[in-house]
C-alpha cells in the first residue's frame, strides 16, 4: 500500500509539478486531502495541469506555502483523473478540510477530481 511521505502528511497546500510534452516541470499549489496513503485534489478540466497530466500521468509533489514556495523535498507520483462516481467522496473530504472551498460560487467551474499515488 503506498504510503504518503511525512513532509507531506499534515500540509495545508502541495506543490505539484506536472510536465509538458518537452520535459519542463510547471508548479502548481493546490489544496489536498489524505485518504488511504493517497492524496486527492480537484481542479477544472480545462486548465493546463489537467492536460499535461492527461498527457503523463507522473508527477513530483512536494510541500509548499499557499503562494507555491516549496517547503521541503520532492517526491514523485503518479496521478489518475477520477471517475464520476468518486467525486462525492472527495469533495466532501475537501469540504471538511478547507471551508473555503464549500463556497459554491468559488468552485462552479470545479468538474475533474485526481488522485495522487506517491511513488
Amino acid at each position: 500500500m503506498p504510503t504518503i511521505p511525512a513532509e507531506i502528511h499534515g500540509q495545508r497546500y502541495l506543490s505539484l509539478a506536472t510536465f509538458r510534452k518537452s520535459g519542463v516541470a510547471v508548479y502548481t499549489p493546490v489544496w489536498f486531502v489524505e485518504d488511504n496513503g493517497k492524496l486527492y485534489f480537484m481542479t477544472n478540466s480545462k486548465l493546463g495541469k489537467c492536460k499535461r497530466i492527461r498527457n503523463n500521468p507522473q508527477a513530483n509533489i512536494a510541500p509548499c506555502t499557499i503562494r507555491g514556495k516549496i517547503t521541503g523535498p520532492e517526491f514523485p507520483a503518479t496521478v489518475r483523473v477520477l471517475p464520476p462516481e468518486e467525486h462525492a467522496r472527495v469533495r466532501q473530504a475537501i469540504h471538511r478540510k478547507y471551508w473555503l472551498a464549500r463556497i459554491p460560487f468559488l468552485w462552479r467551474n470545479t468538474d475533474t477530481y485526481l488522485e495522487i499515488t506517491p511513488a
